[in-house]
Order: C-alpha cells, then sequence, then structure tokens
C-alpha cells in the first residue's frame, strides 16, 4: 500500500452540496433586492468559507465589515435550514470510502465550511467513520494555509508524505503543497481541470475509484 491516509475536501469533492449553497445564498441576496446567481456561477464563488462567499456575491460592501458580517449570519440561518434538501454524496464516494475503510486506511475530512456543517453533514451524509473531521473554526486559519491540515495529521498521526489530499479547487490543491501533502484533484467538483493542474494536482481522477489505484498500487506520485 502506497499511503497509509487520505485527507478529503468536503464540498465539490465527497458532497455535491451546490444546489443548497446557492438556494441559501439567493435566499440572502433576494431578501435585499441584491443579484441572484445560478448554480454555475455559485460553483465559482465557494471554496473560501462563508464570509468569502459574502464577499465575491457582494464585493461593493468589502469595505462595510458589519454588512457582510449580517449578510454572512442570514445565510448560515438559511443554510441551517435547507442544506438537507439536496445535498448527496457524489456517484461511486460511499464505495470508495466503503473501501478504503476496509482496507484500513485512516481517513479525514478538512473543508472550510463551518465545523457544525462539517461535521453533521460528515456524520449523516457519508457512511463510514472518520479519523478527523475539521471545518472552519475561530482561531484556524482557513485553507490554503496549511495549520489546520497539520492539525488533522496530528490526529491522524502520519506524516505528510504517506497522506493524499483530495479536493476539487485551486485552494485544495494549494493547501496539499504548502502541508506537504500529495494533491490530487477531482474532475466531477466545482472546478476545471486547468485550476488543479496550474495549482499542483499530481493526478486527476475522473471518478471516485481512480482514487483506488493510487492508493495501492506500487508506484508512488512522489517516485
Amino acid at each position: 500500500m502506497n499511503y497509509k491516509g487520505v485527507i478529503f475536501d468536503l464540498d465539490g469533492t465527497l458532497l455535491d452540496t451546490i444546489e443548497d449553497i446557492t438556494s441559501a445564498l439567493n435566499t440572502v441576496m433576494l431578501r435585499h433586492g441584491f443579484k441572484q446567481f445560478s448554480i454555475e456561477e455559485a460553483k465559482k464563488m465557494v471554496g473560501d468559507g462563508m464570509r468569502e462567499l459574502m464577499v465575491r456575491a457582494k464585493p461593493e460592501l468589502t469595505g462595510q465589515p458589519e454588512l457582510i458580517d449580517a449578510l454572512v449570519n442570514e445565510f448560515r440561518q438559511e443554510y441551517a435550514r435547507v442544506w438537507r434538501e439536496h445535498s448527496r454524496p457524489y456517484p461511486g464516494i460511499p464505495e470508495l470510502l466503503t473501501e478504503l475503510n476496509e482496507k484500513g486506511l485512516k481517513l479525514a475530512v478538512l473543508s472550510n465550511k463551518a465545523h457544525p456543517f462539517t461535521e453533521i453533514m460528515v456524520k449523516e451524509l457519508l457512511p463510514v467513520p472518520f479519523q478527523a473531521v475539521l471545518g472552519s473554526q475561530p482561531g484556524i486559519p482557513l485553507k490554503p494555509d496549511p495549520a489546520p491540515a497539520r492539525l488533522v495529521l496530528q490526529e491522524l498521526n502520519l506524516r505528510p508524505d504517506e497522506v493524499l489530499y483530495v479536493g476539487d479547487t485551486a485552494v485544495d490543491m494549494k493547501t496539499a503543497l504548502a502541508a506537504g501533502l500529495i494533491p490530487v484533484g477531482v474532475m466531477w467538483g466545482f472546478r476545471e481541470a486547468r485550476e488543479l493542474l496550474d495549482n499542483g494536482a499530481r493526478a486527476l481522477l475522473l471518478k471516485p475509484a481512480d482514487l483506488l489505484p493510487l492508493v495501492f498500487d506500487e508506484k508512488r506520485l512522489t517516485d
């Protein structure tokens, strides 16, 4: 076995959450008479936490932090109401996680989604236990800062070179490189291949099962 652990991003990697995120975002935008966003537009806005999502939705409010804070709070309340409506694992993810778990891999989730949402969605929507689950929390930098990835590595008790980091955005690839992990991009998520490759992806997965040979075949991505 090439690697001993896999850290996964959540949104766009394990779970297809974009419809519910877009719904919550547009509810807040509509309430204030602001522009609505399509799912495709929202895919390019997510990945850096709730606050950055609101800044990208209303960049003219960047210098008004109290208004951004109010929008973030409204979004959090709306998302708490709707996140169960359409979010689900991508096809093939339950089977992938089950096989990795059965083969003894240590599994973790690292997300810029607020920690309470990250924790409950992993628990309710994914089929296996994870040794570590970490979302956005006060006092911990967001990805791509390597600090949260290092906290997860401590929980797993593994070295960076023993772990693959699997995600769907440039932020994920940058996080992996900053923390010394092996970056692997997925093609079913929110961003395109060029973004992933330009930011350091060592491999791209067309489907979840494509991860298995990277973990279990003899040739390592670091070779």
